[in-house]
C-alpha cells in the first residue's frame, strides 16, 4: 500500500514508469499509454520530449522514482539491465525487464537475488503469441504423443539498433525460452556454430542443435543477415507435426498418414506418410498487450502468467552455453574463417 492509503490496482490506476525509449521501448510506451488500469507517468531516456499520453521524458531514473511509481518496465540496452534493475530492486519497485534478462549469467543471478520478495518478470513476449499458446496447449493434451523434435527458424534483416549483444542473446533467446516453455523441459546439452559478417564484434548468425532433459532433439537457425523475415516453430512427434508462424500467429497440424496397430506381433516402426493438414482458427490478440496485461495483474496481486526471473536466468545460461560451444575447436581439425 502506498502513501495515499489505497492499494495499487484497487480504486486507482497503477502508476507505471518506462526506462528506455528505443524501438522496443516505444512499443512498450504505446501499450502502457492505452492499458486499462495503468497510468504511464514517466519515461527515462536521454532523448527528451513527451510520449503517448503526455508522460514526461526524464533524464534520470531518480526523477522517475520521485514520481512514485508502482512498477517499471526496463527497455534500455541489455548492458544496462543489471544496473537499472538493481536500483529498482533497492527502491522496492516491481519490474518487467526486457529479454534477455541481463548481458551475462552472473548479472542475471544478481538480479534474481535482488528481486526476491518483489514482483518481477522478463519480457519473453513469444510466450504470449496466440499460435504458441495454442501449440503448447495441444502438446499438453497429448495431440502429438511423444515429442521427438522442436525446430525453429528466426531470420531477418540486420537491426542497426542492436549494438551491445549478438544474435544469440538478442534473438535466439526467444527460441530458447519458447522451446523450454512449450515442452516443459530444460535444456540438457547444446552444440553450435556462429559467423560474423557485419564487421561488429558480435555474431550475426547461429546454428544450434541440442537436447532437452527428456531427450527431445532441438535445432535453432537464427540470423539477422537475411532479407527474408521468418519466424517458424515446428514440433514433430509420433502422431504428426504442429507448425507455428509467429509473424501471422497461424498454427497448422499435419497428421501422420500411417495407421497405428495394437497387434504386438506385427507392431513395428514403419515410417509415416503425408496425412491431413489442419489450420486452426482461434482468437488472436497482440502478444505485447497480453504480456502487459498479465504483468499488471501480478503487480496488483492477482493471479497472472508471467515469466519469472529464474526462467530468464536459465535462458541466459543456455545462450552462454551456445556461445561457448560455438567457440570450441572444430572436431575435424579443419580451420574455419
Amino acid at each position: 500500500m502506498r502513501s495515499d492509503g489505497r492499494e495499487p490496482g484497487r480504486g486507482r490506476p497503477l502508476r507505471a514508469g518506462l526506462i528506455g525509449l528505443g524501438a522496443m521501448g516505444r512499443n512498450h510506451a504505446r501499450v502502457l499509454a492505452g492499458l486499462d488500469g495503468v497510468e504511464l507517468v514517466g519515461v527515462v531516456d536521454p532523448a527528451g520530449g513527451t510520449v503517448l499520453g503526455g508522460a514526461p521524458v526524464l533524464a534520470e531514473l531518480n526523477d522517475l522514482l520521485a514520481l512514485g511509481i508502482d512498477y517499471a518496465v526496463v527497455a534500455c540496452p541489455t548492458a544496462q539491465h543489471e544496473g537499472v534493475g538493481l536500483r529498482l530492486a533497492v527502491a522496492g519497485v516491481p519490474a518487467l525487464i526486457e529479454k534477455p534478462l541481463a548481458h551475462d549469467a552472473r548479472a542475471a543471478r544478481r538480479l534474481v537475488e535482488a528481486f526476491r520478495g518483489l514482483v518481477a518478470g522478463v519480457g519473453h513476449v513469444e510466450r504470449y503469441n496466440p499460435a504458441l499458446q495454442q501449440l503448447r496447449a495441444r502438446l499438453a493434451n497429448g495431440e502429438l504423443g511423444e515429442v521427438y523434435q522442436v525446430s525453429t527458424r528466426r531470420q531477418g534483416p540486420f537491426p542497426s539498433r542492436i549494438a551491445d549483444i549478438g544474435v544469440v542473446k538478442d534473438l535466439a533467446t526467444h527460441d530458447i525460452d519458447l522451446t523450454g516453455w512449450i515442452t516443459g523441459q530444460p535444456y540438457a546439452s547444446v552444440a553450435a556454430r556462429t559467423v560474423r559478417k557485419s564487421g561488429r564484434p558480435h555474431e550475426d548468425m547461429v546454428a544450434v542443435v541440442g537436447t532437452l532433459a527428456d531427450g527431445t532433439m532441438v535445432s535453432h537457425l537464427v540470423n539477422w543477415l537475411s532479407p527474408q523475415k521468418e519466424r517458424y516453430v515446428a514440433v514433430t512427434g509420433e502422431r504428426g507435426c504442429l507448425v507455428a508462424d509467429t509473424l501471422t500467429a497461424d498454427l497448422t497440424r499435419q497428421v501422420n498418414g500411417a495407421v497405428a496397430t495394437e497387434w504386438d506381433t506385427v507392431r513395428a516402426f514403419r515410417g509415416v506418410a503425408e496425412g491431413d493438414v489442419i489450420r486452426y482458427a482461434f482468437r488472436k490478440r497482440e502478444p505485447l498487450l497480453s504480456l502487459h496485461e498479465q504483468f499488471r495483474e501480478a503487480v496488483a496481486g492477482r493471479p497472472a502468467e508471467t515469466v519469472g526471473l529464474a526462467e530468464g536466468l536459465h535462458t541466459v545460461e543456455v545462450a552462454e552455453s551456445v556461445l561457448a560451444a560455438a567457440g570450441r575447436q572444430n572436431l575435424l581439425g579443419v580451420p574455419t574463417r
